[in-house]
């Protein structure tokens, strides 16, 4: 998830934690820790973006990584805090690093939560950003934070924003069965053969979901309203796979297609070849848009070694998202 709901979560953990004991320190702490399994993403400054893309949500992202530095932030802190309590102290850091990416598994990138084993847990029933989801939690944690420590209301608000919220994420699972069974049950009557399907929510909500179709030599992708009153429209992207030729057998590009878990196209502009990772789809729902959300330029070195160069993206795209999206929500 973004930043803030993570330090959200992170402030609410730790209250839950220790709020009565040290009052609103609790939620400060908690709010950091919160924060910290998302420092890999300073590898991108060490490493090529192939590794930098691996490493993200790996190992900080971890039980192990929770279980084993829990402590030893709880250590630091009791050398300078009043309070001392060693044990309190890791238990806050360890639901503040766990329930990071417990949240990060509902979205579509997921989270290696069960590092070393190579298993990404991604469950993509929430978007990475979702109002519904972090508002109402931001509101109740305000007025848990206004209320004193040892108040019955302080614990009232802040356990309800953390019930309310979690309450959202079982909810969005029902949604994502629902989608799953409006999508599968379309491609029937469509008469469409397919592979593999995959479901998402679309950006910022939870009523307007995104299929992911994989055929033979293209792939699908079809939005699906609750408010719809019409046939879901497919659009075609054709694989082009054949387009790599001999990079195909390139280990960074055999890492990218694992990242992208063997969900991407492949296009050619003025003889530079380009990964779109499919899975996130594109800054638009408008028919067979190809702004994609990760789209990484193929440059090819002397000794024939491809490297990949994220593309920019375009501030206007995502205004133009909001307004697309606000539209589509309404039903076809």
């Amino acid at each position: 998830m973004d930043s803030l709901t993570q330090i959200i979560l992170g402030a609410a953990v730790g209250e839950a934690v220790l709020g009565k004991k040290i009052g609103n320190k609790a939620m400060l702490y908690g709010a950091i820790a919160g924060t910290i399994p998302d420092l890999d993403v300073l590898s991108a400054f060490f490493t090529d973006s192939v590794t930098a893309l691996e490493m993200h949500r790996g190992f900080t992202h971890s039980i192990l990584f929770s279980v084993v530095f829990a402590p030893i932030f709880a250590f630091i802190v009791t050398r300078y805090e009043k309070f001392k309590n060693l044990k309190s102290w890791s238990w806050l850091f360890f639901w503040a690093f766990i329930t990071h990416p417990i949240l990060d598994a509902q979205t579509t990138w997921g989270t290696q939560l069960f590092w070393p084993l190579d298993i990404r847990l991604a469950f993509k029933n929430v978007f990475v950003i979702d109002p519904l989801y972090t508002i109402p939690f931001l509101v109740l944690l305000v007025l848990s934070m206004l209320q004193k420590k040892d108040t019955q209301k302080r614990r009232y608000y802040n356990n309800l924003g953390l019930i309310i919220s979690s309450s959202y994420l079982v909810l969005t699972m029902v949604l994502k069965g629902i989608s799953y069974q409006t999508f599968t049950k379309e491609l029937a009557t469509q008469n469409i053969q397919y592979k593999e399907i995959e479901t998402k929510p679309s950006p910022l909500n939870s009523i307007l979901w995104t299929a992911n179709v994989e055929k033979e030599n293209e792939y699908l992708i079809g939005h699906s309203s609750f408010f719809d009153k019409n046939p879901i429209q497919f659009y075609h992207y054709p694989k082009n796979h054949e387009l790599l030729g001999n990079l195909i057998q390139q280990p960074k590009v055999q890492r990218m297609i694992a990242i992208s878990k063997g969900w991407y196209t492949i296009n050619k502009k003025d003889d530079t070849l380009y990964f779109n990772d499919l899975r996130f789809g594109t800054l638009s729902i408008k028919p067979n848009a190809e702004n994609f959300v990760f789209k990484y330029k193929i440059e090819v070195d002397a000794n024939g070694v491809p490297f990949f160069i994220e593309e920019p993206k375009e501030k206007n795209d995502a205004k133009k998202l909001i307004s697309e999206l606000w539209e589509r929500i309404k039903g076809n």
